[in-house]
């Protein structure tokens, strides 16, 4: 039997590993008819910046196959002001970011059941009645990988200095567990990232 997967809240020190699987998914999607990822936006700066905001506000999470990672994906509250209107941000919702699986690990499902692990979590934590995500305008396969997994299009924002305009949600009240979890979670105290555990807690 396979062994499962761990799943725990990252840290400031992951700053490499969720960079790393960000670029390798990069690297992957430039072989593809998609323009997604091209080059980090706004700039690598920029997109690193925003990383490890993300990871000092315990954010982030990554997927462990022992010492390896698997996946990672960012949960926030805070939607990107410049796609969703002032109605829509009212709603409890949270938003998936940087979604992204090392290749190895693909066609095992560890992809769906992580962002329906997020609208459970979310739908426990904050009452989230959504999970929501913008997706890479061009990339219309991934439109589509969302779709299959319950999510619908809300519309498909044409700004031309956000690449990311389609966008996407799915009801958390209907996302049940897996009934073979690929993953198990490690607790980890919510909120920002304390002292305790950026130096060793984990």
């Amino acid at each position: 039997m396979r062994k499962r997967l761990r799943l725990r809240r990252a840290t400031p020190r992951d700053q490499d590993v969720v960079i790393g699987l960000i670029d390798s998914v990069a690297a992957w999607l430039s072989t593809k008819n998609t323009d997604q990822w091209a080059r980090p936006w706004p700039s690598r700066v920029g997109r690193d910046r925003r990383v490890r905001a993300d990871l000092w506000a315990g954010k982030t999470w990554i997927v462990w196959d022992g010492n390896e990672p698997a996946a990672t994906l960012t949960i926030s509250t805070d939607p990107e002001h410049r796609v969703w209107t002032e109605r829509e941000r009212q709603d409890p919702a949270v938003y998936l970011r940087r979604l992204a699986l090392d290749r190895r690990y693909a066609g095992r499902g560890i992809g769906a059941q992580l962002v329906d692990w997020a609208g459970r979590w979310a739908r426990l934590r904050y009452r989230a009645a959504w999970i929501r995500v913008d997706v890479w305008t061009t990339n219309t396969a991934l439109h589509d990988y969302y779709r299959v997994r319950g999510f619908s299009l809300v519309r498909v924002c044409a700004d031309p200095d956000y690449p990311a305009g389609a966008l996407l949600q799915k009801p958390t009240a209907g996302i049940t567990p897996p009934a073979a979890p690929l993953f198990e979670e490690e607790y980890t105290p919510p909120g920002r990232i304390t002292a305790t555990e950026l130096h060793g807690a984990y």
